[in-house]
């Protein structure tokens, strides 16, 4: 590759397509999940660039992009997403922003917490809070699906790892959680209150790692002690505001499942069929959770920035170049995926997952590269919940479930409210 400055420059303008606005930020925030897609299909091109608050940024969507994007040696996340989501979404001192072998020796650690027998012990204490809650719900004129998903995820994921709460503590650490979540995607007061409540979680994680460390907490194996003892490359244990950070990084993504919960129910109010499938084993649960993962909006792309030059599609990639990975267009990309806009689990009969296709929480390999270590605690809490669902009788009263593709994170502005809730049928 030419390292003449005037060669690169016209590379890259002569492969590129080019968002015609100045600066796209307010399209950004008006379409949401489907800016990029949107844009891909106007340029008839898997990339393109454009200005983001007033910074230039190359977009990009599809399996083969995805190949490129979770190359670890090609990117990194560091500087990737702006400060105010990031460090709601991770915060600094993560997994997520190291590279090399210290994110490998990282992402080691994470990998350990959530192998079989460990989900399935998270599956059982899921099950237990759902089914009290759903006692609970019974004597309850109208529930709040989206809230009260929020609160039984954070007391189930919260004795997983070792740290049981108190119902009233559970509440709490519930709505902190929530707030970081619904946080992520905005700018302005939602923003602002995701970081208040993130203040006051990452005082109590502080909190619980120095008691840990002590001994004034006694805690089982598990995810909280191994946090809180695991030690870098040289030895040393985790200064406690990143230890808090990455026991934060277990609790809240695990808690942000709640979204993906509604989904479910949402998909059995329009397609009850589902509900047999669902009560007939793990294969269904299984293929449904998928489809779901799919089909409903989460994250919509992800940041990363060039560590190393590399070329794609005749476009020339520079070393600190901003790049943004399309994850919603991608899951819904009409070369992936037959008629991408339906919900079907049937399609994973013949639509075959592969490292790229499937992308809602990244590409590639957990274990070597940059994709979410806890996509299995996602896989197994909504398998799990989804056939608990399916299970219980209820009613869905008219509301307003309208998923806004402009609010990121997607939640259907009702919330999901039934009525007559009967536990297990």
């Amino acid at each position: 590759m030419s390292s003449n400055p005037a060669a690169v420059a016209r590379r890259r303008s002569a492969a590129l397509p080019r968002d015609s606005a100045p600066d796209s930020t307010l399209a950004l925030l008006r379409e949401g999940y489907a800016f990029i897609s949107n844009r891909c299909r106007r340029h008839g091109s898997d990339l393109f660039a454009t200005r983001l608050m007033l910074s230039r940024a190359i977009c990009m969507s599809g399996s083969e992009a995805a190949s490129h994007f979770y190359d670890d040696h090609r990117f990194t996340r560091r500087h990737a997403l702006p400060p105010t989501s990031f460090a709601l979404i991770q915060d600094h001192g993560s997994v997520m922003v190291m590279d090399g072998d210290a994110h490998r020796r990282r992402k080691t650690m994470f990998l350990s917490l959530v192998g079989a027998e460990a989900l399935q012990r998270l599956a059982d204490v899921v099950v237990k809070h759902w089914r009290e809650a759903a006692s609970r719900w019974s004597r309850m004129d109208e529930v709040g699906l989206l809230d009260e998903a929020h609160f039984v995820l954070t007391a189930a994921i919260c004795e997983w790892v070792g740290l049981p709460l108190t119902p009233s503590e559970a509440c709490d650490r519930a709505t902190e959680f929530a707030a970081m979540v619904d946080g992520t995607g905005a700018i302005g007061p939602r923003n602002w209150r995701g970081h208040l409540y993130r203040a006051r979680t990452e005082r109590w994680a502080r909190r619980m790692i120095e008691e840990m460390r002590s001994g004034r907490r006694e805690v089982p194996d598990g995810a909280a002690r191994t946090i809180a003892g695991h030690r870098d490359a040289e030895g040393k244990l985790l200064d406690v505001k990143t230890a808090a950070v990455e026991l934060i990084n277990v609790l809240r993504p695990t808690v942000a499942n709640a979204r993906y919960v509604v989904f479910a129910a949402m998909a059995l109010r329009d397609q009850p069929q589902y509900r047999e499938d669902l009560r007939s084993g793990d294969e269904a649960r299984q293929r449904f959770t998928w489809e779901v993962r799919r089909f409903y909006p989460f994250i919509p792309f992800i940041g990363g920035r060039v560590r190393a030059p590399f070329e794609w599609r005749g476009h020339a990639f520079e070393e600190g170049d901003w790049v943004l990975m399309d994850l919603y267009g991608t899951n819904h990309d009409p070369r992936l995926w037959h008629e991408p806009e339906r919900f079907d689990p049937c399609r994973f009969e013949r639509d075959r997952i592969d490292a790229f296709n499937l992308i809602s929480h990244g590409g590639g390999s957990a274990a070597s590269g940059h994709r979410c270590p806890g996509e299995g605690i996602t896989q197994f809490v909504v398998e799990t919940l989804a056939g608990e669902l399916a299970t219980m009788s209820y009613t869905v009263p008219d509301q307003d479930l309208t998923l806004d593709l402009a609010y990121i994170p997607a939640r259907p502005r009702s919330g999901f409210v039934m009525r007559g809730v009967l536990p297990r049928q």
